[in-house]
């Protein structure tokens, strides 16, 4: 019994403290994820490990660092990421992680890292040449930095957007960044690095442009700056800038010193492991330079080497400098096929490169090596010289259009909350102004409105006054003209019928055959008297005609003015059935003024040859038409002015319709019709 107790509390304490040491190692693993951050961080830089475990490491160090808070140590450690896949020359992840750092410092408003992660998306469409892109986000940091007014990284990323520029040819907007960068750098402590690249740049700058004396000025001035010991001399700067300097020469055509300073540059310490690439170039420059100063001495073999390493590397385009140093090198030695053969490798390896420069040395050297085939080499090279000045204009035009438009797009961000903040009292006031507006128009345009009723009014007062006055004129001559019958009736047909009727009675105291001669004396003198009586009626008659037509004589007044100011040929017609007696005179006072509105329009506006007016009686309706064989006019698109607004308002007044029918080029007919009412104004009977 007591050893079956001893057994069970043996258990007992077997499972506290194998419990016990899973939860010590449970906290353990919860920290060591960080601890072994900067462990896997390490191990993703190590040049001696392969790429795929420095890949392995760096996810690794990425899956600890998702899983923390959106903060700055997050943001920082994504940043060292990015460089482990630079480094590698991953360049699609580090696109990602790039992007990913711009969204988390854009969500917590990280001007820094904003600016930062600008800088590595521009070094990013850099190096994958879409120089557009990365122009932008170049001048997108540079925007963020001036405005948190971080100068050192300011200088920076100025230093960064003229490499750029410079390698799209943008020669004198690369000098300003350049320069701008110098002039943030000098007030600087310790920014010998930054102050290398702006000479070293200036010079290749310089040496572009054929300033010679001032590339190697500032490329001495680079060189200098390497004294500083805080310079690791693993970035070979020094024999980069001795290659520059002999590249120099070289343009130059000293081609001693050229070699001079490219045999320095070949001697430095560790140069073949730490940059290769470099070592290539000052190798591929000696031999050049050898061969343009004719010493051939292990001229081949330095060419040969250096193609070699560069192959190695996957350098093609810098291969396309090989082979055309070794077509050059062959055709002085007059092997013409060895020499034709390497310019045609090096067309057809500058064909697969976005950079047209690589094609034209090929096709020059083409046209010098093979003659025969010179002129078919020279028209592609120019062709291809003016595509690529064109390129390079078009490429500067448009790094210009991405300043100006990224400015528009700050300025318009910099004034979005102002605006905001004002837009509500903004919209307030412009609506009080437009209700007052509204409301000062209205009334306005009922003022405009009362004061051409009244000027129609005047005027209709004035044509109705002219119409009495007519009417008045009529009923004078007419009261003349019954004096005038009246003293002939009494003058002469009443005293020659009382003289007849005298000598008639005569005749019946005379013999019967006198008496019939005397007789048939007086029928004639009778039928005398009626013939006249008969005239007098008839002038009666055409009194009362010319009465009944007076409308229309006025109206031919109108119609003689027309024709004689304007060379537009008129044409009137009157229908004979119009009964004018039986039209009112406001309806013949519309009327007019439409005839007058509607002449004048034609004269403004309608360029006619011929115009017609025409009155004519359709079922008791008087139908107006006035036609020209003018411009006309689209009668949907057109607004009507206020000459055919007032015939319509007339048209209303007459309870009559107007009708407009146009078109471009073919003329325009108005048409009238109003209906005949019974005059109770003007109607008399004669």
């Amino acid at each position: 019994m007591k050893k079956k107790i001893q057994i069970i509390l043996f258990l007992f304490l077997v499972l506290f403290f194998i419990g016990c040491t899973k939860k010590n190692n449970l906290a353990k693993n919860a920290n060591s994820s960080e601890d072994s951050l900067p462990v896997y961080l390490s191990l993703a830089n190590d040049i001696n490990l392969s790429y795929e475990s420095k890949q392995k490491y760096t996810r690794k160090a990425f899956s600890i660092i998702e899983k923390n808070k959106n903060d700055s140590l997050t943001r920082a450690n994504l940043f060292k990421i990015a460089n482990r896949y630079f480094n590698m020359n991953d360049l699609e992840s580090f696109k990602v992680i790039s992007e990913l750092v711009l969204n988390k410092a854009i969500i917590s408003k990280d001007s820094a890292y904003m600016a930062k992660a600008y800088t590595y998306l521009g070094d990013y469409y850099s190096n994958k040449m879409i120089s557009d892109s990365a122009f932008r986000s170049y001048f997108k940091a540079q925007k963020i930095y001036l405005q948190i007014n971080d100068q050192y990284n300011l200088a920076k990323t100025l230093i960064s957007k003229a490499s750029l520029q410079y390698n799209e040819s943008d020669f004198f907007e690369s000098e300003i960044s350049v320069f701008k960068a110098l002039e943030i750098l000098k007030t600087k402590k310790d920014v010998n690095e930054q102050l290398y690249e702006c000479y070293n740049l200036l010079g290749i700058l310089y040496n572009e442009r054929e300033e010679y004396s001032k590339a190697l000025e500032y490329q001495n001035k680079a060189l200098n700056t390497l004294e500083d010991k805080a310079i690791p001399l693993d970035f070979q700067w020094k024999a980069a800038s001795l290659n520059n300097i002999g590249f120099v020469y070289l343009r130059m055509k000293n081609y001693k010193e050229a070699i001079s300073y490219f045999e320095k540059g070949l001697q430095e310490k560790n140069l073949f492991e730490e940059r290769t690439a470099l070592y290539a170039m000052l190798l591929d420059n000696l031999a050049y330079s050898k061969l343009k100063s004719n010493r051939m001495d292990s001229l081949s073999s330095q060419l040969y080497r250096s193609l070699k390493i560069r192959d190695s590397l996957g350098l093609k385009m810098e291969m396309i400098s090989n082979q055309i140093h070794l077509s050059e090198y062959y055709a002085l030695k007059k092997d013409t096929i060895r020499a034709i053969e390497l310019s045609k490798q090096a067309l057809f390896l500058s064909r697969s490169s976005d950079k047209l420069n690589n094609t034209l040395q090929a096709l020059k050297q083409l046209a010098v090596v093979d003659p025969k085939n010179a002129s078919r080499y020279s028209k592609e090279y120019i062709f291809l010289n003016d595509k690529m000045l064109k390129a390079e204009r078009n490429m500067g035009e448009k790094f210009s259009r991405i300043e100006y438009e990224t400015n528009e797009i700050k300025d318009q961000n910099s004034n979005l909350q102002e605006k905001n903040k004002t837009l509500v009292y903004v919209f307030s006031i412009c609506t009080l102004l437009g209700l007052f507006f509204y409301v000062y128009k209205t009334q306005q345009a009922r003022n405009r409105e009362l004061l051409f009723k009244q000027q129609q009014q005047i005027a209709n007062e004035d044509i109705y006054n002219l119409m009495i006055s007519q009417q008045n004129e009529i009923e004078l001559t007419r009261i003349k003209e019954k004096k005038k019958v009246a003293q002939e009736l009494h003058d002469g047909v009443l005293g020659r019928m009382f003289g007849i009727r005298i000598s008639l009675d005569s005749l019946d105291k005379l013999d019967e055959s006198e008496a019939i001669l005397k007789r048939k004396k007086y029928l004639d003198e009778l039928k005398n008297v009626e013939q006249d009586i008969r005239e007098i009626s008839h002038d009666l008659n055409r009194e009362k005609s010319e009465l009944i037509n007076n409308f229309v004589s006025i109206l031919n007044k109108l119609f003689e003015d027309q024709k004689n100011t304007y060379s537009s040929k008129l044409i009137t017609v009157f229908d004979p059935e119009i009964k004018w007696d039986l039209i009112s005179n406001i309806v013949k006072i519309n009327l007019y003024r439409i005839v007058q509105e509607g002449l004048q329009n034609c004269n403004k506006y309608a360029e006619a040859d011929i115009i017609k007016v025409e009155f004519k009686n359709e079922n008791d309706n008087l139908v107006l038409t006035i036609e020209d064989d003018g411009i006309g006019f689209n009668t949907n698109k057109t607004k009507n002015g206020i000459g055919l607004n007032n015939i319509e308002y007339r048209v209303t007044e007459c309870k009559g319709a107007v009708t407009i029918k146009s078109a471009k080029g073919e003329g325009t007919i108005l048409t009238i019709k109003v209906p005949i009412e019974p005059n109770n104004n003007l109607h008399n009977d004669i």
